[in-house]
């Protein structure tokens, strides 16, 4: 007698949004059980000769670019670099920038992305928090670099600096084409700086070795990349992501826009933000398309090679868009290549949306995802997206609106917090389990991880958001967090007390302001000055673009700042008067 049947075990029931989901897309995917460095190494067998990176007019080829990546690696490998050590990688978007990120993934190593932007201050927390003792930067901001390295004790400072000049990647057509403003650092050799305690190499040096690359012994399990993001307490943490969180992502991000080898890609979202890394970067690689690389914003830059390169698929931030749309040159632009535009970071204005459709045909799709969790969590679906709105649940996620309190679901409509589960969720943060063990919590039985963010869901599953939770301010899709800019502003002398709040801009969706207390005897600093020396010591999108001394800072009974009700008063008094243009 054979042993009884085993009852089925019932489907679960369909999700409100599966019923928007892009056709042929399963819900879940099997991604590689491999490093990231395979999915180029494949991509180069696989098509050796077609284009994987153009810049200007120079194009590298797949072949090519794998080959210059395991040039680096060796270089980087016999410079010292093991499995797991940390290396920072500061640069914009351009050819060196793929080669040097694949590279330090070949190395077996980690990926620090650091913001070109940052200054001395912040490199200083990015080099000795990360333990990171070599860099790949270029020329113009090597010295920077330096300057904050050997401001740090000797134990933590840099031991190598790999230093590329941006002139290597163009020949005279390029450099001419480039818009007038980029001209300087494009086309400048600036000489190679000292680095205190440790050796500096030219790219191209580092590059002619013909020492042998390691072997590859990282898996999807070793730690791969260490973004940082800021947090409520100021200093920024590090993101511990594998290798499968990223791969996750960029397997189902390629799928999601039906990316291949026929696909080219606008990157302009910078590849040390985690959505140009991961949605950008790693995704055209595996699927071998090909990346228009733009190392800054340009709108007739960008409108010249959208028609010259037929592009095919475009992330951006919405202010990239408004600026396009409003160029004078915008009607010769030829569109007709793009199958698909999106991006997040701000909501998409309706009206400009609008035009995008009846000029284009396009319908502009956002997103959502936090450096938490290799960028995507929440997607419109290109075939059927909704404005003003975060998506639905992206490829293998589970997302839920809570009450911020209690942790209880709440039904369609009612505001709380988004909590997000899924296979590319990070591990935590760098070397801080007490942050880490505040970011997750237990929903039934399942770990979710906090998004900080709050935000509603409609009956058909689609996600929107309504507010912030945390305190963070939104500048053109950069994150901005007062608490940083708080500790930045406190390093002048002039400044008793800060308080940092949003202001409300009809370009950027919100801008910096500093509401400042002077120091006593300190009557001449004013809010020029103050925003001129704010530019010496921190990112250009931290700035304040707004500066307002008060005699003091509202407090509550427990003594801290009620940043709240200068928050409520700066949206009260900017919504009864029209936008500066000069801003």
């Amino acid at each position: 007698m054979g042993s009884p049947t085993r009852p089925a075990a019932a489907a679960p029931p369909p999700l409100a949004h599966h019923r928007f989901w892009p056709p042929r897309l399963p819900h879940r995917i099997v991604p590689p059980a491999t490093s990231l460095w395979h999915n180029l190494a494949v991509s180069a067998l696989r098509h050796p000769d077609h284009p994987a990176l153009v810049f200007f007019d120079r194009v590298t080829r797949y072949a090519e670019l794998a080959q210059q990546a395991e040039r680096l690696a060796a270089h980087l490998h016999h410079a010292g670099v093991t499995r797991g050590d940390r290396v920072l990688l500061m640069m914009q978007n351009g050819p060196a920038l793929v080669v040097a990120h694949f590279a330090i993934l070949r190395a077996n190593a980690v990926v620090v992305p650091v913001n070109p932007m940052n200054r001395a201050e912040e490199l200083r927390h990015a080099i000795t928090d990360s333990g990171a003792r070599a860099a790949i930067t270029t020329s113009d901001l090597a010295a920077e670099l330096a300057r904050a390295s050997s401001a740090v004790s000797p134990h933590q400072a840099l031991r190598h600096l790999v230093v590329a000049h941006w002139a290597d990647a163009l020949d005279a057509s390029g450099e001419a084409a480039a818009p007038t403003a980029w001209r300087d650092w494009l086309g400048t050799r600036h000489p190679l700086p000292p680095l205190v305690g440790g050796t500096v190499t030219a790219w191209v040096d580092a590059l002619a070795t013909d020492a042998p690359a390691p072997p590859v012994l990282v898996g999807p399990d070793d730690l791969a990349l260490l973004p940082y993001t800021s947090g409520t307490t100021g200093l920024p943490k590090g993101c511990m992501h594998p290798h499968r969180t990223v791969m996750h992502n960029a397997v189902a991000a390629s799928g999601w826009v039906h990316s291949g080898p026929h696909s080219t890609v606008l990157a302009v979202i910078p590849m040390f933000h985690i959505t140009g890394m991961v949605s950008g970067l790693h995704a055209a690689v595996y699927a071998a398309a090909t990346l228009v690389l733009m190392p800054r914003w340009d709108r007739e830059l960008a409108g010249r090679w959208l028609s010259r390169w037929r592009v095919t698929h475009w992330t951006n931030i919405p202010t990239m868009v408004i600026d396009l749309l409003a160029s004078p040159q915008a009607a010769s632009f030829d569109l007709s290549s793009v199958q698909y535009i999106g991006g997040g970071g701000a909501a998409m204005p309706r009206a400009v949306a609008e035009r995008l459709l009846s000029q284009y045909g396009l319908h502009y799709n956002e997103g959502y995802g936090l450096t938490e969790t290799a960028a995507p969590t929440h997607s419109n679906p290109p075939h059927a997206p909704k404005p003003q709105c975060l998506g639905i649940p992206f490829v293998g996620v589970e997302a839920h609106v809570v009450d911020p309190e209690t942790l209880q679901p709440l039904p369609p409509h009612a505001q709380g917090e988004i909590v997000v589960r899924g296979p590319q969720v990070f591990n935590g943060y760098w070397q801080r389990p007490d942050a880490t063990a505040e970011a997750f919590v237990q929903i039934n039985g399942q770990r979710f991880f906090r998004t900080g963010d709050l935000g509603h869901v409609d009956d058909d599953g689609y996600y929107f958001l309504t507010d912030r939770l945390k305190r963070m301010i939104n500048a053109s899709g950069f994150k901005v967090w007062p608490a940083e800019v708080e500790a930045l502003l406190f390093r002048h002398p002039g400044v008793q007390e800060a308080c940092v709040i949003a202001t409300p801009d009809a370009y950027r969706g919100q801008s910096v302001k500093a509401v400042v207390v002077r120091r006593p005897g300190h009557a001449e600093l004013t809010e020029q000055g103050l925003m001129d020396w704010c530019r010496t010591e921190m990112s250009a999108y931290k700035v304040p673009r707004k500066v307002s001394f008060v005699d003091a800072l509202p407090k509550s009974g427990s003594g801290k700042v009620m940043w709240r009700a200068l928050q409520e008063q700066e949206v009260a008094g900017t919504t009864t008067r029209p936008p500066d243009a000069s801003e």
